[in-house]
């Protein structure tokens, strides 16, 4: 795997996609499927990117290293050198600029947005809700400077720009990657994503940050999972901002066959899933409790 979260024209979005991932999604590049893909480091980075762009003729590839007057392109006419530079980008090879005559765009950089007119009740509202997201973990970028758009908006009333969203979040954004940068070792959350995917790999569904409640949740995990599946696992975003605020994780869980029997079996296959991670649980064995993760540190490294 590497280091890097590929974004295609048609939505696809492959976190930590391997070279042959790279490749092949070269490969389909084109007027009828998608014509452009985009990859991103991992966490990502403002104005840091590579992408490349086939309309059927030739390929167009850029980069950008933090502005305008740091983006560059080359043009080719075969997909080989193409997906040599780009796995050479992701893997972060030292001499992956010289593999390609890179030439300067001619870029002007955008105006920064003004200033935010905001009382100080709100632009702290806000703020605190941008940082309650950046420290949940799952949120991108884009979908962060949403966030910072609608949140104060009512009506017509909009005060915060696109432009000006997108500068807050960003703000935030890079204070959390140089906190988690002092981050040592495997975190909470890792351990979680560790245990659901054993979960996954045993028959049990296991969804991290699913949906916005328990119903909706449970209403939709059944389209979320294989036909072999015998029973699930989630949290939704409530949970998320919960466990992220220092009040535990609670899981919710249950077979397909809504039998309590089988629940409960689904439960303390859970419970010994998160228990081998290190992760302390809190059930009592019931099909109708929910299973909780207290305490945890819930420091989620940022994707984007």
């Amino acid at each position: 795997m590497l280091e890097i979260t590929v974004v295609t024209e048609d939505g696809r979005r492959l976190v930590w996609a391997g070279e042959e991932d790279v490749a092949a999604l070269v490969g389909g590049l084109g007027p009828h499927t998608y014509r452009f893909m985009i990859l991103q480091r991992i966490p990502d980075l403002p104005d840091v990117f590579l992408q490349v762009w086939h309309d059927g003729a030739d390929y167009t590839i850029e980069h950008r290293e933090g502005g305008a007057d740091r983006h560059f392109q080359v043009i080719l006419d075969s997909p080989d050198p193409v997906i040599a530079a780009m796995s050479a980008w992701a893997r972060q090879d030292d001499g992956w600029r010289s593999m390609l005559s890179w030439t300067p765009l001619d870029l002007a950089a955008p105006e920064p947005p003004p200033p935010l007119s905001l009382e100080a009740d709100d632009r702290a509202r806000l703020e605190a809700r941008i940082r309650e997201v950046i420290t949940g973990g799952y949120a991108t970028r884009a979908e962060l400077a949403e966030i910072a758009e609608d949140y104060l908006a009512s009506g017509d009333r909009r005060p915060v720009s696109p432009e000006q969203a997108r500068a807050l979040a960003d703000r935030l954004w890079l204070e959390r990657i140089e906190e988690q940068a002092t981050w040592d070792g495997e975190t909470d959350p890792e351990r979680l994503t560790r245990a659901f995917t054993a979960l996954e790999t045993g028959g049990i569904t296991a969804k991290e940050h699913f949906t916005c409640c328990g119903t909706c949740g449970r209403t939709e995990i059944g389209g979320a999972s294989t036909p072999d599946a015998r029973g699930y696992v989630f949290f939704h975003s409530q949970c998320t901002d919960a466990a992220a605020a220092g009040h535990g994780l609670t899981l919710l869980y249950g077979g397909f066959d809504g039998s309590p029997t089988t629940t409960a079996a689904i439960g303390r296959e859970i419970v010994a899933a998160l228990e081998r991670t290190g992760l302390p649980t809190d059930w009592n064995g019931e099909p109708d409790q929910a299973i909780t993760i207290a305490p945890i540190d819930w420091r989620r490294r940022l994707i984007g």
